[in-house]
């Protein structure tokens, strides 16, 4: 769902260290299901405009992070949320007619519907402010929204401030609100920080809009597990994997049969089609795209990988930034590294690794190969062992093996190198030269018998010694 079209701005509050991670990181940057948590955000919102950041801890790199997506602020001071949303005032004070969305920066599991329910259900109210609430069986250290009799928000508390009978209350404050600007602006101006932690809590805005007459409501979310935060490493680990559930849930029911969804993992921005199949240990990341009919794994890893219609992925393979043609099989054991392309039914098989090589449509690499800035031919044949030397110590060289050349076992090709259509290397070679098209190059050393020699090494010599 897209808020595009709507009358709707965001600030997205970013500017938090996370203590409790341990880490030197922003805490918006760390990753759940491959992505960083504000990337998630910023997905929540997307089409509304402006969205604004506001960053503090570890600003530049978040800035640099998400150059481009947004525009920033910052929070010169840790002194709370309602601080934070202070500084982004002049950012969304100039369109004051469009609805404000305000949300945590550290909630990856809030769907995209669901902000646009909110705010549906914000418009449809007529409130001064609209708040997304969740409820659990024990609130524990979250905000507790209290209603009055009418069901209309009065106050949120935080859970260090509540009372004992307030702390009872299940229903909390997820940290996702749509605001009118007007009314925001003049609660932020009458916030104070009388609290335990002297902060400026954007949460005591609800009560100055309700003393001010403004209304405050609360849309529940349906799901309370879309409102869980990230404050601890243990968190964003699960916060994560119920990312990847819900994708892998979503694929399953378009069509994708995953063997072992406990053990598979799938990105965020990866396309799988219906009818693929991905065996245990699959992982799937960056912008990786599985065509109907592949089969993945088990325990394969591909990154930004597009994988034809039919092909295979045998055990225990690692590709990444490469294209793999319709039909064709890797593996098992294979490494194939970035902008290699495999051609339709090509085989790379066990223990090859391909480096910014070029596979033709049918050709093989069965074996044990190491193939680097290479252009090989349809059907043409590698053999175990082969070695591209694409690598003089200064700089890299390209090997062309024409259309169905056949290169015998252990041969060493050292580039720059041509191998003609149809040519023949014989199997031990180490070749410097071009092959012309449909001849033999033999690059060995010629071989030497020598009847007789084993016994005559065996027998003893005249002095009776060895």
């Amino acid at each position: 769902m897209s808020l595009t079209g709507r009358r709707v701005q965001a600030v997205l509050l970013a500017a938090g260290k996370g203590t409790r991670l341990k880490s030197p990181r922003a805490k918006v940057l760390h990753l759940a299901q491959g992505a960083p948590l504000l990337e998630h955000a910023l997905r929540a919102v997307a089409g509304a405009d402006p969205v604004t950041i506001v960053v503090g801890h570890d600003a530049e790199t978040v800035e640099t992070t998400f150059a481009g997506r947004a525009q920033f602020v910052r929070q010169e001071a840790p002194l709370g949320t309602g601080h934070a949303v202070m500084a982004a005032r002049q950012a969304f004070a100039e369109r004051p007619e469009r609805t404000l969305l305000v949300l945590n920066g550290d909630l990856p599991l809030l769907r995209a519907i669901t902000v646009g329910a909110l705010l549906d259900a914000h418009v449809a109210s007529g409130a001064a402010a609209t708040l997304l609430s969740a409820e659990l069986p024990d609130a524990g250290a979250y905000g507790r929204v209290l209603r009055d009799a009418r069901g209309d928000v009065r106050a949120v508390v935080e859970a260090k401030d509540a009372s004992t009978e307030q702390r009872r209350v299940r229903e909390w404050n997820v940290g996702v609100y749509a605001f009118e600007v007007e009314p925001l602006l003049a609660a932020l101006a009458r916030l104070t920080p009388q609290n335990v932690q002297g902060e400026y809590y954007l949460t005591d805005v609800v009560a100055h809009l309700v003393a001010a007459s403004g209304r405050v409501a609360a849309l529940r979310v349906a799901d309370a597990r879309e409102a869980l935060g990230v404050n601890t490493l243990a968190e964003l680990a699960v916060a994560s994997r119920l990312l990847v559930t819900r994708r892998l849930e979503e694929l399953m029911a378009d069509g994708v049969s995953i063997e072992d969804p406990a053990s598979t993992f799938v990105g965020l921005d990866v396309v799988v089609e219906a009818g693929a199949v991905l065996r245990p240990g699959t992982l799937l990341e960056g912008h990786t795209r599985v065509a109907a009919g592949a089969t993945l794994g088990p325990f394969v890893r591909l990154v930004d990988t597009e994988v034809g219609p039919g092909a295979s992925i045998l055990d225990h393979c690692l590709l990444r930034e490469c294209v793999i043609g319709a039909g064709a099989s890797i593996g098992p054991f294979a490494h194939v590294r970035p902008e290699s392309r495999v051609g339709a039914k090509a085989k790379v098989g066990n223990f090859v690794e391909l480096k910014k090589t070029r596979l033709g449509d049918g050709a093989k690499a069965p074996h044990l190969s190491y193939l680097g800035d290479a252009t090989i031919g349809a059907g043409a044949n590698v053999g175990a062992g082969t070695i591209t030397c694409n690598y003089d110590g200064t700089s890299k060289h390209p090997t062309r093996i024409g259309d169905g050349a056949f290169i015998g076992s252990n041969s060493t090709l050292v580039a720059p190198l041509t191998i003609g259509d149809g040519a023949y290397v014989g199997a031990g070679s180490t070749l410097t030269e071009d092959v012309p098209q449909g001849a033999l190059a033999l690059g060995r050393a010629r071989q030497v018998v020598k009847p007789g020699w084993a016994k005559k090494r065996s027998e003893p010599k005249a002095n009776g010694s060895r």
